[in-house]
């Protein structure tokens, strides 16, 4: 017998923007998802708050800001997919506040950022940048002066999560020493050394590479002072934040000829537009790579990822499941086939969960399964039930529970 659906899946009202993958589309048509729209551009402003109106699951990447006034605007919204690693781009906490779990994909294009990790440390120990500008314009410059192997060199990787990890494993098969520095202990892969207090890793690497989250710790990490500790012709290479480098300061060890080179392929202020005109203090610096937050955009990983955050929105749709979610509590739920599925988002406050279950029991209803995760704000609680007469009164009543931020019936399987 099919579900009977609080919101028929026709119905559900699905936003895609900034040129999300096909496979995206594709995951949510053989979900049973119909009503899908596709914008190859961002949106902001006006023009992002009145597409809101009347949707109820949003898929963004990077450039469209999700901010306390657009959620605001958004009033059927259930959830968001950013179609990327991280989810800066979202007021997680505003979300939160009205029950709307926030999905990411945060492994998805590690390989990605670490293949162009090692490509970059190839092109500036070669200084391939200046040679390769030379022949743009009419230079034959065939000289061995500055370039260098990378073999038997030292990498010292800064952040040693997902991206450094990968990234360990490729530079020791390209002969690589490799060293790193984490604030939290890590288990090293392959013969790479751990543990590296941060001065000691600068002064001793030749290249030093950063793959750190963006937090109040790391923001300006590789300051004046920690740029000017590094080994005197090292390079530089940023792929994690905008925030984390001293752009300024990295400019000046480059004219200094203190470091041999950089590339940098995220800022601290970014265009918002393509047709943006983009400004670095890095512009012009010899054997300087500068990229467009290129990082983890491959076709590979854009298929990875609009294929693992749709999946992501379908279990939340289908099932309540919010695993993989950043900004609310995690709960894994199988479908069941019989009975009917209630979820309720609530303020963590007390009696909730009593008042609730007071709702089913006036009912004369069986509670087949009930699943509760909290965090300090709020609370997630998913009720099967069977024996239930009239779902709508029931579903009524949750609404009413002190507390309550949000409230759906999934399916109803009598």
């Amino acid at each position: 017998m099919s579900p009977k659906l609080s919101l028929p899946k026709d119905r559900i009202r699905i936003l895609l923007l900034e040129g999300i993958s096909d496979t995206a589309a594709a995951t949510l048509h053989e979900a049973g998802y119909r009503s899908v729209t596709r914008m190859a551009k961002a949106l902001d402003g006006a023009l992002l708050h009145n597409a809101l109106k009347g949707v109820h699951l949003l898929g963004i990447r990077s450039r469209t800001q999700m901010d306390a006034a657009a959620f605001a605007a958004a009033d059927r919204l259930i959830a968001v997919g950013c179609f990327s690693v991280g989810t800066n781009q979202v007021d997680l906490e505003a979300a939160k506040a009205i029950g709307v779990p926030v999905f990411n994909a945060p492994f998805s294009n590690t390989r990605s950022v670490a293949e162009l990790v090692m490509g970059e440390i190839v092109m500036l120990m070669r200084r391939i940048p200046d040679k390769s500008n030379g022949a743009h314009a009419g230079r034959w410059e065939k000289s061995a002066e500055g370039s260098r192997e990378v073999r038997g060199k030292t990498l010292g990787i800064i952040g040693y999560g997902n991206i450094g990890t990968q990234l360990s494993v490729l530079a020791e098969a390209f002969g690589l020493r490799v060293i790193f520095h984490d604030v939290i202990p890590k288990l090293a892969h392959g013969n790479a050394s751990g543990n590296t207090p941060l001065p000691v890793l600068l002064a001793q690497s030749d290249i030093v590479s950063l793959h750190v989250p963006e937090t109040a710790a790391t923001e300006g990490l590789m300051s004046r002072e920690m740029i000017a500790r590094m080994k005197p012709g090292a390079v530089l290479i940023n792929n994690s934040r905008g925030t984390v480098v001293d752009l300024d300061a990295l400019a000046d060890a480059l004219r200094e000829e203190r470091l041999a080179g950089a590339a940098v392929d995220v800022f601290p202020v970014e265009p918002g537009k393509p047709n943006d005109i983009f400004r670095s203090p890095l512009q012009g610096l010899p054997n300087v790579i500068l990229t467009p937050h290129i990082g983890g955009s491959t076709m590979e990983a854009q298929e990875r990822i609009g294929e693992e955050v749709s999946r992501k929105l379908v279990d939340w749709s289908d099932t309540g499941t919010t695993l993989g979610a950043v900004n609310f509590p995690e709960v894994a739920l199988p479908a069941r086939q019989i009975g009917t599925r209630f979820i309720h988002v609530h303020r963590n406050q007390p009696g909730v969960l009593a008042a609730v279950n007071d709702i089913f029991r006036e009912a004369r209803a069986n509670v087949a399964a009930q699943f509760l995760q909290t965090d300090p704000q709020i609370g997630y609680v998913v009720v099967d039930a069977e024996g239930i007469e009239d779902t709508e009164a029931v579903q009524e009543a949750l609404r009413t529970v002190p507390g309550t931020l949000r409230c759906r019936v999934l399916y109803d399987r009598g």
